[in-house]
């Protein structure tokens, strides 16, 4: 009811036209949704009580509210519609059956469309921490999201086994994602089951990288076939690799690298179909803990040792932890530690992944934005406060227009 001496005037407008939660919809704008969810073959009709706009909005704040049930967070997204200046309409809250039903009817697909729309690096010529010379730093590395033991998340996903053969108590589903490595921006992601090797889905992800992308990678993707599709579109690589990989050396550098081929592991003997890679070997020193120290070996695409000495190198791979503190922030923060995704249906569990991308997505540009408002590295600002000032605004500002 309004309050005491409120008129409400008389609209035709429906109240789903004038759902809004802050951040979200300053991002994903209505006409932005609209025009991905006519693509994607979703539109419905605009004046059900949960038109597909309404559902997209719905998943954000689903997993910006990650804790909450079905119709808390459909009350969070219409908090405060009562008292719009215009409205006149009622309108009922839904019940968890129809927002599952209105999930299943949306799908994965619009909300993995919207992701591609927007998802891309951030970084400006003026982003502290985003740059070696020239190069745009990317990394790539993959992780695990727990789904609902169900049959249908068991068949698309699997399980995996303990080192005992024990199945594990929930099903898994795979992400692989491309981070840009000064801004922590998600810029291309693939899912699969968690059969699925890393490597593998991140041929996936190659496609989005060219010249001026520096790419680092743990020893996991290494491989000359992997090698060459990561480096096909133009993009240099860092990635690091086994200490017992074979790297002849074919010529000693200043710097104290080398150059050396790398080739397939079934051409490992004749060596006939080489790929020329620079070596940078060393050692990380742990004072406390000598018999810890770990050795490194690199290899780059960038052969030029001027261009970027060696030692420069070394110290720039750790910049490829910057990716373990992006999926930190989705899984832990974000997410929440330890949480089990709610959906019980394979396409539920992909439509709920590209949620927490796009959540993520939006986040990170208001960190960068305001990072470059005060001129600081965007790692000084601190994700976890971020999120709870997104997640106050959403209540503070629903229903109002941004």
């Amino acid at each position: 009811m309004p309050r005491p001496g409120q008129v409400k005037q008389a609209t035709d407008e429906r109240l789903s036209d004038r759902i809004a939660i802050g951040l979200l919809t300053r991002t994903f704008p209505p006409e932005l949704v609209d025009r991905v969810v006519e693509e994607c073959g979703r539109s419905g009709q605009r004046s059900r009580l949960l038109p597909p706009r309404v559902v997209v909005y719905f998943v954000l704040a689903m997993c910006l509210f990650s804790g909450q049930g079905y119709e808390e967070v459909a009350r969070l997204l219409t908090e405060g519609l009562a008292w719009a200046r215009r409205w006149s309409g009622s309108w009922q809250v839904p019940t968890t059956a129809a927002i599952s039903r209105a999930r299943v009817k949306l799908g994965p697909e619009p909300l993995k469309a919207l992701f591609e729309e927007v998802a891309r690096p951030m970084a400006v010529e003026s982003t502290a921490g985003a740059w070696y010379g020239g190069w745009r730093l990317m990394a790539v590395d993959g992780t695990v999201f727990d789904v609902p033991d169900s049959e249908e998340n068991d068949a698309r996903f699997g399980r995996p086994t303990t080192h005992r053969g024990e199945r594990t108590a929930f099903p898994q589903v795979r992400m692989v994602a491309l981070a840009e490595c000064g801004t922590h921006a998600i810029s291309r992601a693939a899912l699969g089951p968690c059969t699925t090797a890393e490597s593998v889905l991140a041929r996936e992800l190659f496609g989005a990288l060219g010249p001026g992308d520096l790419l680092l990678a743990d020893r996991g993707f290494a491989g000359l076939d992997q090698w060459r599709a990561a480096s096909g579109g133009g993009a240099d690589l860092l990635w690091r690799i086994r200490a017992s990989a074979v790297l002849p050396v074919r010529r000693e550098l200043p710097d104290g690298s080398y150059l050396s081929d790398i080739v397939a592991a079934r051409d490992h003997r004749k060596r006939t179909d080489p790929a020329v890679v620079r070596v940078i070997e060393y050692t990380l020193e742990d004072a406390g803990r000598p018999q810890h120290d770990a050795p490194y070996r690199l290899i780059t695409t960038i052969l030029d040792h001027e261009a970027a000495p060696a030692t420069e190198l070394a110290a720039l791979y750790n910049e490829r932890w910057e990716i373990e503190t992006t999926l930190d922030e989705l899984k832990t923060h974000q997410r929440g530690p330890a949480q089990v995704l709610r959906s019980r249906s394979p396409d539920g569990v992909e439509q709920e992944v590209w949620g927490h991308l796009l959540v993520h997505h939006a986040i990170r540009q208001l960190m960068h934005t305001a990072a470059q408002d005060i001129d600081t590295d965007p790692d000084r600002l601190s994700f976890t406060r971020t999120l709870r000032l997104v997640r106050r605004q959403v209540t503070a500002q629903a229903a109002f227009s941004p």
